[in-house]
């Protein structure tokens, strides 16, 4: 499965993100990261404008996740880091999945009053993952291993729709 491009407006026009095009941003070495912020988009960005694509300086993202490759994916499609609307909060979701970087869980807003979390659906990132991310290789074949357990995640992830790895909860303001 192909994923849609992400659809966000800029002062009215229409503007298209692939997944390549974000990782062509980021870079390869948090490619799980960049998946994860891809994916999360995709599931977000209908529900904040009536099904329309929201323009992307009326977006906020708090996140509970610190990884970079999803941070990347947030700025190229939505501009919110440079906007200042971008954070981290690692308490937005004691409970939530854990990642090596905090949380699985994001919440977006917008002008509209829309607020939606999302929360990564379980068994979709491997224990060996967060273990080995965690602590840090220690030497070149974990090196590898941890880069192939990032590919591994981006290519189960990309090849699931959004609804099935990002539950989405509407929350009141």
């Amino acid at each position: 499965m192909t994923s849609p491009p992400l659809e966000v407006r800029d002062h009215g026009d229409l503007l298209r993100f692939s997944f390549d095009d974000v990782v062509r941003y980021s870079g390869r070495s948090s490619i799980g990261g960049v998946a994860h912020g891809f994916k999360v988009m995709e599931r977000a960005l209908p529900l904040l404008d009536g099904g329309a694509a929201p323009d992307r300086v009326d977006i906020t993202i708090v996140s509970a996740f610190g990884g970079g490759g999803a941070r990347d994916a947030f700025e190229m499609v939505t501009r919110a880091v440079t906007g200042g609307r971008f954070r981290v909060d690692a308490d937005l979701a004691p409970d939530g999945p854990p990642s090596p970087m905090g949380r699985y869980v994001f919440r977006f807003s917008h002008r509209t009053g829309a607020l939606v979390q999302l929360t990564l659906r379980p068994g979709l990132v491997l224990d060996e993952f967060i273990d080995l991310a965690a602590r840090g290789p220690k030497n070149p074949a974990e090196e590898q291993r941890l880069a192939d357990l990032k590919q591994q995640m981006a290519d189960l992830l990309m090849s699931l729709p959004a609804a099935e790895v990002y539950d989405a909860e509407m929350l009141q303001p």
